[in-house]
């Protein structure tokens, strides 16, 4: 068996040039531009590399994009008094606070400090609130999770219901949320983790399989279902081997032995990340669209 490769590449391209469409008529109706602001603190490089990403997507969206590079030592006051700004501001649509944040600052209480309406990372407890009882559609949905169920549906198509799902994983960002949508889709859903007795088990009954565990090549060949759908989430380095400038990007899936007997798959690069950044536009859309009042 050769699994399909799944393209987030493509699936997120073809998302994007939709929200760019759908937001110049916006503008053109409604005088309405989407705006997101997003706020680094320190000079964490994969932050730095993330966030400019993000930034230069909302551009080619044609979003009005604001960038907010804080030092290392900004205090949690500092932080929380520019979120309390960027919340009174009828420009910006959408508040993304990257983490990790420095140490000196508490992520839960500047995340609880962004409008629930303004959170299109979908971390508020509001927004996790509404999706954990079954009101996803009001709510903003985690970029990563949001972007894992298109690419589940564009291979199985809307008939999930039934579907036995396995998540590995159990993070607030991406585990639990996953879980929560699968449960909406009326699949019947595990949520397995580091304490799971028998993991290879459990992972072996997945129709679909979703590993969000953060340990590299974990999820091995034997333990998937023949025919069952893998949407690796994690993204790892491993180190550097010898003669190699800096070590390769791997997810949590040991992506050649599970290909063997998967369906499809989604690769590391290449799958889920292209995907959460282009959810990350359409929140700010959406919430754009409910500002204006009108409907998306």
């Amino acid at each position: 068996m050769t699994a399909q490769l799944i393209d987030g590449k493509a699936s997120a391209a073809a998302l994007i040039a939709r929200i760019a469409t759908d937001a110049a008529l916006l503008l053109e109706t409604k005088q309405v531009r989407p705006g997101l602001a997003v706020v680094i603190v320190g000079d964490d490089p994969a932050s730095q590399v993330y966030v400019a990403n993000k930034s230069r997507t909302a551009e080619r969206c044609g979003f009005h994009s604001v960038q907010h590079t804080l030092g290392p030592d900004t205090s949690e006051v500092q932080l929380l008094a520019l979120v309390a700004k960027l919340n009174a501001d009828p420009a910006i649509h959408g508040i993304l606070v990257q983490l990790p944040l420095p140490k000196q600052i508490a992520a839960n209480a500047v995340i609880r400090a962004i409008d629930p309406a303004k959170d299109v990372d979908g971390f508020h407890d509001i927004n996790a609130g509404r999706i954990a009882s079954g009101a996803a559609h009001e709510a903003f949905v985690p970029c990563t999770p949001a972007g894992a169920m298109i690419l589940i549906r564009e291979v199985l198509g809307e008939a999930l219901a039934g579907k036995n799902a396995v998540v590995v994983g159990r993070s607030n960002i991406v585990g639990k949320p996953m879980a929560s949508l699968l449960l909406a889709a009326d699949c019947t859903v595990t949520i397995a983790h580091s304490r799971t007795a028998d993991l290879p088990a459990v992972c072996r009954g997945a129709d679909i399989l979703v590993a969000a565990v953060g340990r590299p090549e974990l999820i091995r060949g034997d333990w998937v279902k023949p025919g069952a759908v893998v949407v690796d989430v994690g993204i790892n380095r491993l180190p550097a081997a010898p003669g190699e400038a800096k070590g390769r990007l791997v997810g949590d899936v040991a992506f050649d032995e599970v290909a063997a007997h998967a369906a499809a798959i989604t690769p590391v690069p290449g799958g889920v990340g292209p995907m959460t950044i282009a959810l990350l536009m359409l929140n700010t859309l959406t919430s754009a669209c409910r500002h204006a009042g009108v409907a998306i």
